[in-house]
């Protein structure tokens, strides 16, 4: 669904034929982790709703920022690139680990995440047209500050629902900073 992003906001005038994807994919992951339809989706942590929480957080920023293309995928961006290789690089390479609540994190992870997160947040605000109209060097601030928060909130948030607090906080970065 993130990757998507980037050229699905040019293909509808609305945000409303994306949000309706996005409830058929919440619905079918709601339906994979109750009854395990999809051995490939299906995790082994019966308490993380993650897949049901991303397209949902997918379509409640895409009805706030739709008219916004460049911000929209920004801020869609932690979370499909900066978690995505989080989980990797820190199972690969994580050394150094830290607890939080009763998850265990790699700061390998936690650093796969920002810097993931931080380029393509930055080259999301800085390549795509639309409103605003951000330079490289304008996307700096808000792109470090939008993932730096989702960094922290995904170090320190259980059971899938980083999903929608990494998204809400680099969406609400975004959406307020004075471009």
């Amino acid at each position: 669904v993130g990757m998507m992003n980037w050229w699905i906001v040019y293909l509808f005038d609305t945000p409303w034929p994306f949000i309706a994807l996005c409830v058929v994919f919440v619905l079918i992951n709601f339906l994979d982790w109750r009854y395990g339809l999809f051995a490939a989706m299906t995790s082994s942590d019966r308490s993380n709703l993650g897949t049901v929480y991303f397209p949902l957080a997918s379509a409640v920023v895409a009805y706030f920022l739709w008219s916004f293309p460049p911000l929209f995928v920004a801020a869609m961006m932690s979370l499909t690139w900066g978690d995505g290789l989080a989980a990797v690089i820190g199972r690969r390479y994580g050394r150094r680990f830290y607890r939080s609540g009763a998850v265990t994190k790699s700061l390998e992870g936690s650093a796969a995440f920002f810097v993931a997160g931080f380029l393509a947040t930055w080259l999301a605000l800085w390549i795509l047209p639309g409103e605003p109209d951000i330079s490289p060097l304008a996307a700096l601030a808000p792109a470090g500050l939008a993932v730096a928060l989702a960094t922290i909130l995904e170090a320190v948030t259980r059971w899938g629902l980083d999903n929608l607090t990494v998204t809400a906080a680099a969406a609400a970065v975004l959406m307020f900073w004075p471009f």
